[in-house]
């Protein structure tokens, strides 16, 4: 009974959640481009966007014990990619512009709130719309932002980290933008519960992300690859080995958790 009575709260915490999300997206983005210059509009963007991912953890219950440095300037981070909890995971650290696959823009709602946020969306196999992506991609760095990137194109258990699409390093390349790697760990048992993988469908992965009395990972920020004479090519692999290895490290650090 406590537990269903704690998941009905969540769930309604949830729900006011997703309506400040779309108050958020649909008014006072608007405004704040109306009232302020394009330079202020995006750093209230970005902070707006930060805390209401730091809501969303808060009430998943994200335990998160963080390792590593936290880029000083503005990187492609690229994660090895488990679940959209990744998203919030990541996204609580540093404002970022989510690179991510057009199936999201399906999402009820989510979708939605995607867009407003300023996410850029893929749309694998069309060669026109994939440039259109990388030259957003190119005009976000050189306006100093971060993107945050999950080259496997798809997730997977965590255990493993697939061949990384060179492609999406190319921007980093073209600006000259350090390289940030990042690894996600799900423990315990959202070790097994967290992966959003095959046919799994949004709502009901929530709801038993919910059911969680808590959610354990580990992220690390791992050393920053520097891009300059080196190709696309070159750099995905350094990134996804850095990657490959610190996910295949079992030994959790003893680190206090942040929250």
């Amino acid at each position: 009974m406590k537990s269903k009575s704690r998941l009905f709260y969540k769930l309604l915490l949830v729900i006011l959640l997703f309506v400040v999300g779309f108050v958020i997206a649909a008014v006072i983005f608007p405004l704040s481009n109306l009232l302020c210059t394009a330079h202020k509009a995006r750093d209230h963007r970005d902070a707006l966007k930060k805390q209401w991912i730091c809501w969303f953890s808060s009430i998943l219950k994200l335990e998160i014990t963080k390792e590593g440095i936290l880029p000083l300037h503005s990187s492609l981070v690229v994660s090895n990619h488990v679940s959209w909890v990744d998203i919030i995971v990541i996204g609580q650290y540093l404002p970022a512009y989510f690179v991510a696959k057009s199936d999201i823009l399906s999402w009820p709602l989510l979708g939605f709130l995607s867009r407003q946020a300023g996410a850029i969306f893929i749309r694998r196999g069309d060669k026109k719309h994939i440039m259109e992506t990388a030259e957003k991609m190119v005009w976000l760095l050189r306006q100093n932002r971060n993107l945050i990137a999950f080259p496997e194109g798809t997730t997977t258990v965590g255990d493993d980290v697939l061949s990384f699409h060179a492609s999406l390093f190319q921007p980093a390349l073209l600006t000259k933008t350090a390289i940030q790697p990042v690894a996600i760990q799900y423990l315990g048992d959202a070790k097994s519960l967290a992966p959003f993988v095959g046919d799994d469908a949004f709502v009901p992965h929530l709801i038993k992300m919910l059911e969680l009395e808590k959610i354990e990972v580990r992220l690390s920020f791992l050393p920053t690859i520097n891009v300059s004479g080196k190709t696309r090519i070159a750099v995905s692999h350094e990134a996804r080995n850095l990657i490959l290895t610190r996910i295949s490290n079992a030994d959790l650090p003893k680190q206090h958790p942040s929250t």
